[in-house]
């Protein structure tokens, strides 16, 4: 897929799960869960156990239906083996500038971490197609990134820590382009005794809401 159509799907979906997991049969289990559960886009974190394999098996498994990306990585060589596993994306805690420099040389989507407006606007000026805001949760969630949003209005932020079901319609509302949800969706207790059901359920839970969250705005614009 171009940068472009991956960027597209993420923002339609609205919703990238974290996946950390325990072992590479779980981390394989979560994507068949929320693809499940209507969410096509899984973020496979370098925490899972052999993570760069398993996002090679995901590719041949699943690459034709679900977007699969790279998460925490770090530098620009974590980012080189998941490219060559076939990651679409890649996301991270925070700002690595040469990591950000080589997803612009492969032509790969980039989510870069930031929490502060500066650090927002420099991940973003650097080349980072989405800002991964995190931890937002801990600074104010969906209030923060309302607040974020008032001056920086052109950068697509993606809000990752704090994002539940009872907080995921306010993210939306504030001006989130997309949520970066990992335990509250991917529940760590379920992989390990293996109800994927209650994951696929959350994810077709989290995708109405981003749905009707999304509603309001779309009236107004029709309206005007």
């Amino acid at each position: 897929m171009t940068k472009q159509e991956v960027s597209k799907r993420v923002v339609e979906v609205g919703i990238v799960p974290v996946v950390r997991a325990s072992s590479p049969r779980e981390a394989m289990l979560a994507a068949e869960a929320v693809c499940a559960g209507g969410v096509p886009v899984v973020e496979v974190t370098m925490t899972v156990p052999g993570a760069v394999d398993v996002i090679a098996q995901l590719t041949k498994s699943m690459g034709s239906e679900v977007l699969i990306g790279a998460g925490t990585v770090l530098d620009a060589e974590t980012a080189q083996r998941c490219l060559d596993a076939g990651a679409e994306f890649f996301v991270s805690p925070g700002f690595d500038l040469e990591t950000v420099k080589f997803a612009n040389r492969a032509g790969k989507l980039m989510m870069a971490g930031a929490l502060t407006p500066t650090e927002v606007i420099t991940a973003w000026k650097a080349g980072s197609d989405f800002v991964k805001v995190f931890p937002c949760g801990t600074v104010g969630g969906a209030k923060y990134i309302k607040a974020l949003k008032a001056p920086l209005p052109n950068i697509p932020m993606i809000p990752t820590g704090g994002v539940n079901l009872q907080t995921a319609a306010d993210f939306i509302r504030a001006g989130a382009a997309a949520l970066g949800i990992g335990g509250e969706l991917v529940s760590v207790a379920a992989l390990r005794s293996g109800d994927i059901r209650s994951i696929t359920e959350a994810a077709r839970q989290y995708v109405q809401i981003v749905r009707e969250a999304r509603q309001p705005a779309k009236s107004a614009v029709a309206a005007g």
